[in-house]
């Protein structure tokens, strides 16, 4: 496909996948069941980041995860005063690890502005989701935890894809024009997104002659990107749309 055919097409897949049906086997089905902007930002971040493996049980660690918080993540989160690991565990994300979150989260949302203050808190000169991931996660290591608690928080400096954190911000920011993504934070704008890569959009974009580099990593988001904003400078990340979709019921 020349460069026009490639953008009428992953304009019509984008389109296609962004809808309601999306979100029903997916993990932002449920951030989708709170009203409060709270809830609904702790539950995506929590979702976010279990959103590896077959995703029927990510969606079952989720219904015990809300379970745990009562059905308000975000009273549960501020009402928190405890360091005994909690009972739950998603493959290698375990009750030290939830612990640890809880406890990081009620920071945030005491000492930080919340979610979005940690994301938001970006120098002028160094806006851009690289940074913004870089602050955040600082932030979020401040409370004390275990070393193994930050292979759950990954670090676009040391040239991780950063998936989760990449669809967690795509959640926030993204409108909900479609009934699928939130946006709900107005400090970052949807120009600075990115897509979230995995084997599966990372594939399918090769597949497609987006990408040429073969490692998914940080330096394929920005290459990914790049050519993605070429298409749309305002709203790049729809694709993700696309590359899923397209990946997802096996079009290539």
């Amino acid at each position: 496909m020349n460069q026009k055919d490639l953008k009428e097409y992953l304009d019509f897949k984008a389109n296609q996948y962004e809808c309601p049906s999306f979100i029903e086997n997916d993990p932002i089905q449920i951030p989708h069941r709170y009203s409060k902007k709270e809830d609904i930002e702790i539950a995506a971040f929590f979702m976010a980041s279990l959103a590896w493996g077959n995703r029927l049980s990510i969606l079952k660690s989720g219904d015990r995860l809300m379970q745990l918080f009562g059905d308000a993540p975000h009273d549960f989160i501020m009402e928190y005063d405890s360091m005994k690991p909690l009972p739950f565990v998603h493959r290698t994300f375990n009750g030290i690890d939830l612990n640890f979150f809880c406890r990081s989260l009620k920071n945030l949302y005491q000492n930080k502005e919340g979610l979005e203050g940690a994301f938001s808190n970006v120098d002028e000169k160094e806006i851009g989701l690289r940074m913004r991931i870089t602050n955040f996660r600082s932030a979020f290591l401040e409370t004390a935890h275990e070393q193994r608690s930050e292979k759950h928080i990954s670090n676009p400096m040391k040239n991780s894809a950063c998936k989760r954190l990449v669809m967690f911000l795509r959640w926030m920011v993204r409108g909900n024009e479609k009934g699928v993504d939130f946006g709900l934070w107005k400090n970052i704008s949807k120009r600075e997104l990115y897509v979230p890569l995995d084997v599966h959009t990372g594939n399918v974009a090769r597949n497609l002659g987006i990408l040429k580099r073969e490692q998914n990593d940080w330096r394929t988001n920005e290459e990914l990107i790049g050519k993605l904003r070429k298409f749309d400078a305002e709203d790049p990340a729809k694709y993700d749309f696309a590359l899923f979709g397209i990946g997802v019921n096996k079009e290539l």
